[in-house]
């Protein structure tokens, strides 16, 4: 079909941000940096490579991912401790603020809570930003490498995409079956992943990670939270995924809580206020 006449000028037309941030409410960067720096060691997991771990942040406490051996990335998920069903939102995280996340930003739960779950705090890689191809690090629009896209594109029953290793690491914490705890698993935070969407054909690429060993990103836990890492398949994700050919290193995971005093003002952030009446 012909572009009609107005086609020049109308895609010319400047974009417009759909959910301008500047009036969600701040994190307080400085209170929690202070917390930060009389905060203790309270627990660790080191993932294998892949494989996935289960890890319990409290309220108020912050986590930090460390790439320790080699280049890896890790494919995150984050649930409200006493409440599974409430998890991260990737396309709300991703509306509000941007395709990839760093330091000052949030993740954001689904519906109908839909509250800042946890804060980036500090990201070692910030000095990348986004490159000419359009890649950026720790990003919210991929889902995450899974067995189902695999058998489609390939036929393969391959078993430790990052899909599989979340759920069966989330079925051992919960005690349940795989089946049971499945459902639960969602769309990640793509810790250290460079991505981006493809100039000409807008399609989801991955490049070689920036990350290396010494480098982290850190959160502060605005609620009590149940995290699940995935050290991915894809290794730093350079060449391929879903398979076992990557070289994969582990993922260090460590919680440090704050003493007693530094948070003063500081509340767990509480469910959306929306009615939820939604009219007449």
């Amino acid at each position: 079909m012909s572009e009609p006449d107005f086609a020049a000028a109308h895609k010319a037309l400047p974009p417009v941000v759909c959910y301008p941030p500047e009036t969600l409410q701040t994190p307080d960067l400085a209170l929690y940096a202070e917390a930060r720096a009389s905060a203790q060691k309270t627990a660790e997991v080191l993932v294998p490579p892949r494989d996935a771990k289960c890890f319990e942040v409290p309220a108020g406490s912050f986590f930090r991912i460390s790439s320790v051996e080699g280049s890896q990335v890790g494919d995150l998920n984050v649930h409200n401790l006493h409440d599974l069903t409430e998890r991260h939102w990737s396309g709300k995280t991703r509306a509000l603020h941007g395709t990839h996340v760093t330091t000052g930003e949030r993740l954001w739960s689904l519906f109908p809570q839909m509250r800042p779950m946890a804060t980036v705090t500090t990201d070692t890689l910030d000095w990348y930003g986004i490159d000419e191809h359009g890649g950026s690090v720790h990003d919210v629009i991929g889902t995450r490498c899974d067995p189902y896209t695999n058998h489609a594109l390939s036929g393969g029953q391959y078993h430790h995409c990052c899909h599989s290793n979340l759920t069966r690491s989330l079925a051992e914490y919960m005690g349940v079956s795989r089946d049971e705890a499945e459902p639960l698993v969602h769309d990640v935070v793509n810790v250290f992943m460079c991505t981006g969407f493809t100039r000409d054909t807008g399609q989801y690429f991955m490049k070689a990670s920036p990350v290396r060993p010494g480098d982290y990103i850190e959160f502060f836990a605005e609620i009590d939270l149940l995290g699940n890492l995935s050290a991915c398949p894809g290794g730093d994700c350079s060449t391929s995924h879903s398979s076992d050919a990557a070289q994969c290193h582990p993922l260090l995971v460590e919680v440090f809580t704050p003493a007693d005093g530094t948070l003063n003002g500081w509340s767990p952030a509480q469910p959306n206020g929306y009615d939820r009446s939604h009219g007449s």
